[in-house]
């Protein structure tokens, strides 16, 4: 045995080491193995982590980590199996005595140890406050117009300061809390237990407490004073992606239906419609429908997904049930009009009328206006389709939109995605989803991983503005909570910039993509299956026909390459997006349409082809890779001598997201200052049309297609289609100036001349 070489093992980096800084395929999304969903920890204080397991340890000592332990230290002192079997039973099982709340401190070291921020908005002052108010506000009338201004100016900061107020309630560290702590019902704990669910994520370690028992969160929190959350709290929640929203507002939402069942005593058969999510895409909804019904095994909770026959438990308004009456006033009075109009005609008639309504009666009953409403608790729609339904009929050009139905029921309104469902393109419709649950006591959540101040200020307008009209005493309060950064990608994923020149040079880079071996020059390989986004489904449907022939046949070949986008039906893109999660497909060709929420747990990267339209879309474009807090992800992007003034948008969201993981103004950094300054700014007009529009040449065509075929070739193709569409059309002309030709000839040749005779027999010469 060599010594030295015993020695020396533990300083020498081992194989699995090196695999893993080079990027090896055991760091891969798609590996298979989910490591820890956290993506934040920072050593603000120790006794944010596993504080209770040694108690006799002193708060200085340094716990005992593996990664402080070296990996070739065969001198350790291993535990017995008993004692660990018996610490992962500790963690797994949840402890039936009841936890003691944190106290503040605590609470702050570990929130900022996570990057966890609550932020009051607004509605979070108590009755006395605005008592105080009204009495400041009647000694300010004596005062002059001068002091009345400086006592204004000083009164909206110190409401602006106060609405602004951070507050610090309670984390969830485990989930084992949720039972004990917060009383959530034993099936949904164990059906969590079931999905695989250990740690909870920034989001959930933050939303959870307050969503599910607002009271108890609050509860050893100073600021407390200052927030009724006696009605419960509307909440906007900014995380990045893939880190597990969707299970957070699903768990209360559950947990809701349960407990006002179980106080109005109502058996698991009856079901009542009690919260709406709302998401922008049927392929998010549908998503959203599956985590619901895996985490409402045994519950006896409905989570239903819209359809355009689904029919619900929903009320007319007054306005609407006066016109119907109306219009079946006047039906009547019609009707026997035409009865007196029609006594003197034939009983045969008379049969007839009665077969067409019999006929009317039978569409009437397979259009479902006898069908009993759905058995729904929670459902999950997009915007337009519920709101078809509470219109009470189909989209229709120059018809108002309004909500003709209202749903009294709903006491939680979801809205996954909601920068985009308050942006104007889903604004309207969101907006009258929204007026239509009418319940005094309806609580709103809002989820993105990116919100815009606008869409803050949008959504704090509207919650005072319903306060004022319901009446009442309290405004519920208005939490916002940001993990990290604000508008920041995930830091698990690393980012690449690649200029193209061209088009013709981005299709070349996606093809050198397709072979890991050609890309391996800088940083970690991007290797299938990804995600290729283009500009519009013109521009898809084009890559897709020039790159499904470049897997050879031996691999799968043009089933592996496949093209999703909204012009498809609804069965075509389930079918390729279950064909995708399969991984029968491995390079998937779409729009923005699968931009947000959409979860693949095991996409290896993303490809820009085009540009992001906006910083937020890139966030979200990126966050489809890297889920969970996945290592290994690669979001690449192209750009063009013409995307060059709006690349500056894209950089600035790389190099923050490279500044949260730590990698900021290293050599292995994807943006350098140096890039940041060279690149132009942007100004706001040229973002709202970049928003809108996207880059203008890549709508028209023309230099911007997608094509390996030099212009010359497709000049000439043109030319050549252009010149048989002449020729068709010419032959077209030639046809129907013969045929009225002929018909003069036949015309004449009826009065009976011989002469006229033998000049349309001479017409047959050909």
């Amino acid at each position: 045995m060599d010594i030295l070489k015993v020695l020396s093992r533990g300083i020498k980096p081992s194989q699995k080491n090196k695999a893993q800084a080079s990027g090896a395929t055991t760091q891969l999304p798609s590996a298979g193995a989910l490591p820890h969903p956290q993506l934040f920890h920072d050593p603000v204080s120790a006794r944010g982590k596993k504080r209770k397991r040694r108690r006799g340890a002193q708060e200085d000592e340094p716990e005992e980590d593996e990664e402080e332990m070296s990996d070739v230290d065969y001198f350790a002192p291993k535990k017995p199996a008993t004692e660990a079997v018996q610490v992962d039973a500790d963690q797994e099982t949840p402890k039936k005595r009841k936890i003691k709340l944190l106290d503040e401190d605590e609470c702050r070291q570990i929130l900022r140890s996570h990057r966890l921020k609550f932020t009051i908005l607004s509605g979070g002052r108590t009755v006395e406050a605005k008592v105080e108010e009204k009495g400041e506000g009647a000694a300010e009338k004596q005062k002059s117009k001068k002091q009345k201004k400086e006592a204004e100016n000083k009164k909206a900061e110190d409401k602006k300061a106060e609405d602004k107020k951070q507050i610090f309630p309670q984390p969830l560290t485990s989930f084992g809390e949720l039972r004990n702590v917060y009383e959530v019902s034993p099936q949904i704990a164990a059906n969590i237990s079931a999905q695989g669910f250990r740690v909870p994520t920034e989001v959930q370690m933050g939303s959870l407490p307050l969503l599910l028992r607002p009271a108890t969160a609050l509860k050893k929190s100073a600021s407390a004073d200052t927030v009724d959350v006696s009605n419960g709290a509307d909440f906007l929640a900014v995380a990045p992606t893939g880190s597990g929203k969707t299970i957070t507002f699903l768990i209360p939402a559950i947990d809701g239906v349960l407990r006002r069942r179980a106080e109005q005593q109502r058996p698991n058969d009856e079901h009542v419609l009690e919260a709406v999510v709302v998401a922008p895409t049927r392929e998010l909804a549908s998503q959203i429908v599956n985590e619901g019904r895996k985490l409402a095994i045994g519950t006896g909770v409905r989570v239903v997904l819209m359809k355009r026959t689904l029919r619900l438990a929903a009320e007319e308004t007054v306005e609407n049930k006066q016109s119907r009456d109306k219009e079946e006033e006047s039906g009547k009075e019609e009707s026997e009009g035409e009865e007196e109009d029609e006594q003197d005609e034939e009983s045969d008639d008379d049969d007839d009328d009665d077969d067409d309504e019999s006929e009317k009666e039978e569409r009437k009953k397979t259009k479902g206006e006898s069908k009993p409403p759905a058995r729904v608790d929670i459902l999950v729609t997009t915007p337009k389709i519920l709101l078809n339904f509470l219109s009470g009929k189909s989209s229709k050009p120059g018809k108002s939109s309004g909500a003709r139905k209202i749903l009294p029921t709903v006491r939680s309104l979801i809205l996954d995605e909601a920068d985009v469902l308050l942006d104007p393109i889903f604004r309207r419709q969101t907006m009258a989803i929204w007026r239509a649950c009418t319940h005094q006591d309806v609580s709103l959540t809002c989820w993105s991983a990116t919100m815009a101040s606008n869409i803050e200020a949008l959504i704090t307008k509207q919650l005072s503005k319903r306060a004022k009209q319901a009446g009442t005493a309290v405004a519920r309060p208005l939490i916002r909570l940001v993990v990290g950064l604000k508008d920041t990608a995930v830091p698990n994923v690393t980012h690449k910039l690649t200029y193209t020149a061209t088009e013709p040079g981005k299709l070349l880079a996606l093809r050198q993509l397709l072979h890991p071996a050609s890309s391996a020059d800088s940083g970690p390989p991007l290797r299938p299956p990804f995600l290729v986004f283009t500009q519009t489904i013109e521009r898809a449907q084009a890559l897709h026909d020039e790159l499904k022939y470049d897997i050879p046949a031996e691999a799968g070949g043009s089933a592996r390459v496949a093209v999703l986008h909204s012009s498809m039906a609804d069965a075509a893109r389930s079918r390729i997006m279950a064909r995708f999660r399969a991984g029968e497909v491995w390079v998937l060709i779409t729009t923005d349409v699968l931009a947000r929420g959409v979860d693949f747990a095991g996409v290896n990267g993303v490809v820009n082809y085009d540009v992001p339209t906006s910083a937020a879309a890139y966030v979200h474009r990126a966050g489809r890779t890297g889920r969970a807090g996945r290592e290994g992800g690669v979001a690449i992007t192209f750009y063009t001598k013409d995307d060059i003034p709006f690349v500056k948008s894209v950089a600035n969201v790389i190099a923050a997201s490279e500044r949260q993981a730590g990698k900021g103004g290293t050599d292995g950094a994807a943006v350098q200052k140096w890039l940041l300054d060279a690149l132009p700014k942007v100004a706001k007009e040229d973002k709202r049309k970049l928003k809108v529009r996207g880059v203008e040449s890549r709508r028209t065509g023309g230099k911007a297609a997608i094509t390996t075929k030099s212009s010359w070739e497709r000049r000439r193709e043109h030319n050549r289609a252009q010149a048989i569409e002449a020729s068709k059309r010419r032959k077209r002309q030639r046809r129907e100036e013969q045929g009225k030709d002929n018909t003069k000839t036949a015309r004449g040749g009826g009065g009976g001349g011989g002469e006229e005779d033998e000049g349309e027999w001479g017409g047959l010469d050909d």
